[in-house]
């Protein structure tokens, strides 16, 4: 399983760990061991880029060296739990842990407990009471609940701004299918249960058509949207996607049925990705919901530093969380946003 462990080396070895007394001389090399679910998810790819980018920038600043060791687990908890093992044998001074399965963090929480070495989960936040089982546990991410209202939202505000050209029947009823994350994952489930909340509550009735399972990945959303053309046909009037990736696929697939671009549903994703913003300015994506790659890369990268070299942490939530907000973008302000 270990073969799947990637390094990307700076410079040296470590040479003291995280937890120097003030006698002894200061850290001049940090490890960071970093645990991604899939290297090939969209947003988490984009994250450990500005992350990477964002830890040379500090190496820079502050004259001490940072190795990354980064091990992609493809979908496989029990691979991530044995790349962890390699990153605190290797002796990193801090990980950094993208969760293949939120509930199972007891592995992971109990190697680093008993080598005293902080862990910085994130993007999937664990269960709370796993994150309460230390006092070097913290979690760097966004509110899932608020990126479904976001999107639920935008979707409420369009109906009722161009409900003449969206309501394709007239029935005043939003005709709509969802394509969810991934089963059991909070971020899928809060995502999809708050948006049709949010619509429901600005007062829209509304008949969902279908429900399927995407698990982040844009063919799987394409066959999909593929199914529901031919099942609904015209009827479909918006597409709720967990992330922009499922919300691309569901426009491939309307481009591959080469349906004319006046009869096609509102498409609505969730992360604001480089190719989901390229989407909403082309106006092939109706909304999607920016997820602060940038941010949460740098506020990883600063928790994790402060740690390793005993300097003030930055400012937590309950003292183990950092969440960043996100944002609604649709056509009118999309250009805002991006590096």
């Amino acid at each position: 399983m270990r073969r799947k462990l990637l390094f990307i080396v700076t410079l040296c070895l470590l040479t003291a760990s995280c937890t120097e007394t003030s006698t002894q001389e200061p850290k001049r090399n940090i490890r960071i061991g970093v645990a991604l679910y899939d290297q090939y998810d969209t947003f988490i790819s984009s994250l450990f880029s500005k992350f990477s980018s964002y830890a040379r920038q500090v190496e820079q600043e502050s004259g001490i060296t940072i190795t990354i060791m980064q091990g992609s687990a493809d979908g496989n908890q029990l691979v991530q739990n044995s790349q962890v093992e390699s990153f605190i044998e290797a002796g990193c001074d801090v990980l950094c842990v993208n969760l293949v399965d939120r509930t199972d963090a007891a592995v992971i929480i109990d190697m680093a407990g008993a080598n005293q070495i902080p862990v910085i989960f994130f993007n999937r936040e664990l269960v709370e009471e796993d994150l309460e089982r230390g006092d070097k546990l913290y979690y760097v991410g966004a509110d899932a609940l608020e990126s479904g209202r976001i999107q639920g939202q935008i979707a409420a505000d369009l109906w009722k701004d161009n409900i003449e050209g969206i309501d394709k029947n007239g029935d005043e009823i939003m005709q709509y299918v969802m394509l969810e994350g991934e089963a059991g994952h909070q971020d899928a489930i809060m995502r999809t249960e708050y948006s049709i909340t949010e619509v429901s509550i600005a007062g829209i009735k509304l008949e969902r058509l279908g429900h399927e399972i995407a698990n982040w990945v844009r063919s799987q959303a394409e066959t999909k949207m593929s199914q529901w053309l031919e099942t609904h046909g015209g009827s479909i009037e918006v597409v709720f996607a967990n992330n922009d990736d499922m919300a691309l696929g569901a426009i491939d697939a309307l481009k591959r049925a080469e349906i004319p671009y006046k009869d096609w549903p509102m498409i609505m994703g969730i992360d604001g990705t480089d190719a989901g913003r390229d989407a909403v300015i082309r106006g092939e994506m109706t909304g999607t919901v920016f997820n602060d790659a940038k941010g949460q890369a740098e506020s990883m990268m600063d928790l994790a530093y402060a740690l390793c070299v005993g300097s003030q942490l930055p400012e937590l939530e309950d003292g183990r969380y950092i969440r960043l907000p996100y944002q609604a973008i649709t056509r009118s302000n999309v250009m805002e946003f991006g590096e």
